[in-house]
């Protein structure tokens, strides 16, 4: 253990050296702003307004808009201010309103390197969402706070909700899941954390936005109750809990409209429903007109201001965008920034805490690690009763992959597949971040023979395997944004110009060895011929900064495993609803920048299947999985029993939970029910969860309050959430597919 965590800080002290100009960034010293607008006791609303009421047109134009991507380009008079982000919105200088610096920030700071920063690289919003722990949501949303701000930017662009009814996208890793409760209410804390650093936080991609395959064209078609009890329910439970200062607009159509110019979607759910105060800003080219969308509820183009710069003003002098019109995009603007504390507490750039941070990835990926198999508890290994040890596959000596695209957080010392420290990171390149399976295994078990193949030959990983104690084969499966996976087999690659099939290579190391343990390192569900072969799997996602020290903490037993699958693992691509990805037109559109919006050509996606989404399809459809939705082991066992549900303005269920094992450990409880039949539902939905941790033979009596709106339907003759009057069933346990408690009572 002390030399892997070494080993860690070895990497760190010898690359931090690079970012030593981060120590010569010094807090401007600038007057304090003047203003009534600057007193703290008025609320951001009427801050805001006193503000408008000071602006030229122009200035309020200026903040409709960004002025580019800092990172692409060369400095000018506009961005000068800004931190070399993705985005900038000048501000007003003269009236102490600073300018919006943006950064991607799904799973950590994206782009340090352009600054000459450390940052974090957390474990995969997938793997978070594993942990079903609201509390480890909010701090890895403070840490990204605490880290952007360290960097010089006020304003994120992570809390990507949107669920998995397409477990190839793509950008499933940025996800939480396929249930919109377990999502949003993960989504909600890990915004309240970011903001709590004097951040603008924001939740994306809204919305549908479920693929990559042509998203700057697709069609979504979903009625409108399937939507508001999927997808949008994600996005209302993380907007009305989490409060986001911002709402990100997606790249795709709903119903022929762009999202970014959806009455429906901003105005009608957004603004109307869910009474959301902030401001709207589009995906990046995402606006493609300018009285439509201005109309239909966008406040803030980004990158640039095609539509809403010279293009905007024209129109609000001419009489076509009305005053009153501009004027709510800026109040909502300017309130998100009061609202947050951005124009309160101004950036001061400061050194991050790397250890600080590494601890927090660690802990967090040690929540989210979910122990699929464990046959004959070949798991927790016992280093002192090993003589040798073979690990395989998956650049494992070196390094963990990490996921790609927008969200991609620079490693520290660069790519660690690349000679170390060179190199600068690339769009769709697979992106390895030097923490070593191999010297966490190799500090925890110091007495064995840990010898390494690369894995890519079965029958030399078999020969590896087969006179070793345990053999530890690692497999992964690499995505990114602009992509989606052809299948959800490991991934395949060429090594010396040959094709490396993991499949084979774990199917024949498990074959030479019965001490087979497969550690997985993808961030969607993974297919597996071989699943009966090994002795234990481990789904370990991307696991971040520090994720070999959290997998050697697992597999070594310092830490007892209590991660739980936020997404089904199928069988095969056969199962899912859409058995294959439509490929979008040869030659789709994807220039946003053009003065007139181009035809848009006819591609589309029907999400007939509805609300049943992952667990819901494949309950309603009676479909086996390969691992169910919530399902995850430990090295102990829990019992439940004692199941109350008490009616009332929210519904309590109580019920007792018992380690009934030997060891320390943590029990993700989950809560479903069955609406009556009159509702047309899926068998059973999530309502509830919470984790407990108990000592060794422990027992505590759980209440968990139900919201009535998780137990209602969407009433689109109503226009709004309905309980119906019947019988619900109540279901409580540890995983989708094993819920002993059950208790029936009447609502109204």
């Amino acid at each position: 253990m002390k030399l892997a965590r070494l080993a860690t800080l070895g990497v760190l002290a010898s690359t931090l050296a690079i970012y030593s100009t981060a120590h010569a960034q010094r807090p401007r010293t600038t007057p304090a702003p003047t203003g009534p607008w600057m007193n703290t006791s008025l609320s951001p609303d009427e801050r805001a307004d006193l503000v408008i009421k000071e602006l030229t047109l122009d200035e309020k134009v200026a903040l409709l808009h960004g002025v580019g991507m800092p990172t692409d380009e060369p400095v000018t008079p506009e961005n000068a201010a800004s931190n070399r982000g993705v985005g900038y919105v000048v501000g007003v200088p003269r009236l102490g309103i600073p300018g919006i610096d943006m950064s991607d920030a799904a799973y950590g700071v994206r782009s340090s390197g352009v600054n000459g920063r450390y940052s974090t690289a957390l474990p995969a919003n997938v793997a978070a969402a594993a942990s079903w722990d609201t509390d480890a949501a909010y701090e890895y949303g403070k840490l990204i706070g605490i880290e952007l701000r360290a960097q010089g930017y006020n304003m994120t662009l992570g809390g990507g909700v949107d669920i998995t009814r397409e477990p190839r996208n793509g950008r499933t890793f940025e996800y939480l899941g396929e249930d919109p409760i377990l999502a949003g209410e993960l989504v909600a804390k890990l915004i309240e954390g970011t903001q709590s650093q004097h951040v603008i936080g924001d939740i994306k991609h809204y919305a549908f936005n479920d693929q990559e395959s042509g998203r700057n064209i697709v069609n979504v078609t979903i009625d409108k109750r399937a939507a508001r009890e999927s997808d949008l329910l994600a996005f209302e439970i993380g907007v009305l809990k989490g409060k986001p200062a911002a709402v990100m607009c997606s790249y795709n159509r709903v119903a022929g409209d762009f999202a970014c110019e959806n009455d429906w979607l901003l105005n009608e759910v957004l603004k109307k429903d869910w009474k959301f105060p902030g401001f709207v800003l589009s995906d990046w080219g995402g606006t493609h007109s300018t009285e439509k969308a201005s109309k239909a509820g966008l406040d803030n183009e980004e990158p640039g201001r095609s539509w809403f710069g010279d293009k905007y003003k024209a129109a609000v002098e001419a009489g076509k965008i009305p005053q009153s019109e501009l004027d709510d995009h800026v109040h909502r603007i300017l309130r998100a920034m009061f609202a947050t504390g951005v124009i309160d507490y101004p950036r001061q750039r400061f050194v991050v805490d790397p250890i600080a941070g590494l601890d927090t990835a660690r802990k967090i990926e040690e929540g989210g690690i979910v122990l699929l198999k464990n046959k004959a508890n070949a798991l927790p290994l016992k280093a002192a009763g090993l003589k040798s040890i073979a690990v395989i596959g998956a650049h494992s000596d070196v390094g963990m992959i990490s996921g790609g695209g927008s969200a991609q957080v620079d490693p520290i010392g660069g790519n660690a597949l690349k000679p170390f420290g060179q190199g600068p990171t690339h769009w769709l390149e697979e992106i390895w971040f030097p923490s070593s399976p191999l010297k966490a295994i190799q500090a925890r078990a110091p007495q064995a023979a840990v010898k390494y193949d690369p894995g890519v030959d079965p029958a030399a990983a078999a020969a590896a395997a087969k006179g070793a104690d345990v053999a530890i084969v690692f497999g992964y499966r690499w995505e990114s944004e602009g992509m989606d996976l052809p299948n959800l087999s490991l991934e395949k690659y060429k090594a010396d110009g040959k094709e490396v099939d993991q499949d084979a290579v774990i199917a024949a190391v498990a074959a030479a060895n019965p001490h087979t343990i497969v550690v997985l390192e993808s961030g969607s569900p993974v297919t597996m011929p071989w699943v009966d072969a090994p002795a234990a799997i481990l789904e370990a996602w991307y696991s971040g900064s520090d994720g070999a020290n959290a997998v050697g903490n697992i597999l070594f037993g310092t830490v007892n495993p209590s991660g739980k699958l936020p997404n089904t693992f199928p069988k095969s691509e056969s199962d899912l609803p859409r058995p294959t990805i439509a490929p979008p037109p040869p030659m789709h559109w994807s220039a946003p920048s053009q003065d007139a919006a181009p035809k848009v050509p006819d591609y589309g996606v029907d999400y007939n299947e509805g609300v049943k989404v992952g667990y819901k399809w494949y309950d309603a459809e009676k479909k086996s999985v390969l691992f169910p939705f919530g399902f995850g082991l430990s090295y102990t066992t829990f019992g439940y029993s004692g199941l109350q549900v008490t009616p009332g303005d929210t519904v309590k269920v109580s019920f007792t939970l018992s380690n009934t094992g030997a060891r320390s450990g943590a029990e993700i409880a989950e809560i479903y029910a069955a609406l009556p039949e009159s509702a047309q539902e899926p068998p059973k939905r999530l309502v509830g969860f919470t984790k407990v941790k108990l000592d060794p033979k422990g027992k505590q009596t759980v209440s968990v309050d139900i919201d009535r709106k998780y137990l209602s339907i969407w009433d689109e003759s109503k226009n709004d959430w309905s309980l119906l009057p019947g019988e619900y069933t109540f279901l409580v346990g540890g995983s989708s597919d094993k819920l002993p408690l059950k208790a029936t009572v009447k609502l109204q």
